[in-house]
């Protein structure tokens, strides 16, 4: 017998893995139906205009970047790109830093100009020796030795997980690139670019590419439940959320955002602080490691966007308490964090009509490219199970 269905896939999450794969199954001819307890599309990647006429992230900045040209090419679909080298800087001991560590840092250091050869060699001298790196301390230790690790990674990954070093995954600040030359860029992908008019607008056109997708707004999991009954659902939500807290809640990192509007009139004061007219500060983001500033970073998003607008908007990000009802952001990488998330993992494996899928869904630390692609991989398995209703050419 059928089931009793209204659906065909019913996608908890209108952010990067809900969009994707409402998309792939709607080109595939199934009926979807994505639903978001917000009231927009994008999930935390969502930008907007504000006030002042800037372009910016709502819930912190996100730097498209990827190696994999599969996903620059189903994102062209939707977008035209802005290329961007994302570049950053670290704000302590009363001044800017050139970061992630590279020849410009260590010049700086010194007061002097130096070399590669110099600087490789004085990293030989400092680093502490870890063959194999268990936690961020660890890795850090060993790439840049303590008088780096203290300046720059301490505190700072202290403040934004409310966890010190030692108790993170090597994962989290081996991200970080360290580099001996002058390139200053804070990432290495290859392609490094945002979408032209905005993340908001390309989830609006892969929307709109989908005419058998229905998007419901401002309905939580709970409602869209009872109101679309489906044949499968994709949750992209929290997994501990899904199993209603069964186990208790899973640790997550979460983030407060404080936006600050200037005018050009206003902005005139900073030109010597940012190096040029029009801005707030030298670069996109600054990193504040010292425990005494209470916010972690500010991101100034026009430096990235390259709007001519004259105003500008800086964000200021200050960590907040998950558990006195901050937003689960960051699934926290860790071990006691792992084992806690396996419970949740092994009732997930008894939900045969049901996929998880993203960062929370899956509690890993995924950059957005990754997301796609497990979105991607995702639609394809669940078309090969269920077969396509479209004569299309699913690619």
């Amino acid at each position: 017998m059928q089931p009793d269905v209204s659906t065909d896939f019913l996608i908890i999450g209108a952010g990067f893995a809900g969009c994707v794969i409402g998309e792939r199954l709607a080109a595939a001819g199934w009926k979807c139906v994505v639903v978001d307890r917000r009231e927009h599309v994008g999930g935390n990647a969502y930008d907007e205009t504000d006030a002042a006429g800037v372009l910016v992230h709502r819930y912190g900045p996100h730097y498209f970047r990827t190696n994999s040209p599969r996903v620059v090419d189903y994102l062209s679909r939707f977008t035209e790109w802005h290329a961007v080298d994302y570049t950053i800087k670290s704000f302590t001991r009363g001044r800017y830093w050139s970061f992630p560590v590279n020849l410009n840092t260590f010049e700086e250091y010194l007061g002097r100009s130096s070399s590669p050869e110099e600087f490789a060699g004085w990293l030989g001298r400092l680093r502490v020796p870890v063959n194999d790196p268990q936690n961020s301390e660890e890795i850090i230790l060993a790439q840049v030795g303590r008088e780096f690790y203290e300046l720059f990674f301490e505190n700072y990954t202290l403040k934004q997980w409310r966890r010190h070093p030692r108790d993170l995954d090597a994962s989290v600040c081996g991200r970080i690139p360290l580099r001996t030359n002058r390139d200053d860029r804070y990432l290495a992908e290859n392609f490094q670019a945002l979408p032209k008019h905005g993340f908001a607008a390309m989830f609006g056109r892969m929307l709109e590419a989908s005419p058998g997708l229905e998007l419901h707004l401002g309905v939580d999991f709970q409602e869209a439940r009872k109101r679309w009954p489906c044949r499968h659902l994709i949750y992209t939500g929290a997994l501990d959320e899904y199993f209603a807290y069964r186990y208790g809640p899973l640790p997550y990192r979460s983030l407060r955002f404080e936006a600050e509007s200037f005018s050009a009139e206003q902005l005139v004061g900073r030109r010597a602080v940012a190096g040029k007219s029009g801005y707030w500060q030298p670069v996109m983001q600054v990193n504040f490691p010292d425990m005494e500033v209470p916010y972690t970073r500010i991101v100034e998003m026009k430096h990235a966007t390259g709007q001519t607008v004259d105003a500008t908007t800086i964000i200021r990000e200050y960590p907040k308490d998950w558990q006195r009802g901050g937003e689960p952001y960051y699934p926290v990488p860790a071990p006691d964090a792992r084992v806690a998330y396996r419970r949740y993992a092994t009732l997930a494996e008894t939900e045969p009509n049901v996929s998880f899928v993203g960062r929370l869904a899956t509690y890993r630390y995924y950059n957005m490219d990754q997301v796609i692609g497990m979105a991607l991989a995702e639609a394809e398995k669940l078309i090969l199970r269920y077969g396509s209703q479209s004569s299309r050419n699913i690619v």
